[in-house]
């Protein structure tokens, strides 16, 4: 599923228009990112976490040339199910 659908299947399922559910959907990934910027964590209770996880610098191998690479330490945002969540599955 891509972001049109999930707002297609919300459309249907509510009385808004598509391009105020677009903007809605906008403004709220929006948010999620800049809150996690900020904080370092979001908890959605019921739905699940988004958390900034920092990853250490280690050793790769460029699968070009073969030849070993220094890969630099990095943040990521990781993301955990809630239990409430996970037991829909």
């Amino acid at each position: 599923m891509n972001k049109q659908t999930l707002i297609e299947e919300i459309s249907k399922k509510s009385d808004l228009s598509k391009s105020k559910l677009e903007e809605t959907l906008n403004l709220t990934l929006d948010s999620i990112k800049a809150v996690v910027k900020k904080h370092g964590k979001l908890q959605l209770v019921g739905f699940g976490t988004f958390a900034v996880k920092k990853r250490a610098a280690r050793a790769g191998i460029n699968p070009q040339t073969g030849k070993k690479i220094q890969i630099k330490a990095s943040k990521t945002v990781g993301f955990k199910v809630s239990k409430e969540f996970k037991s829909k599955l």
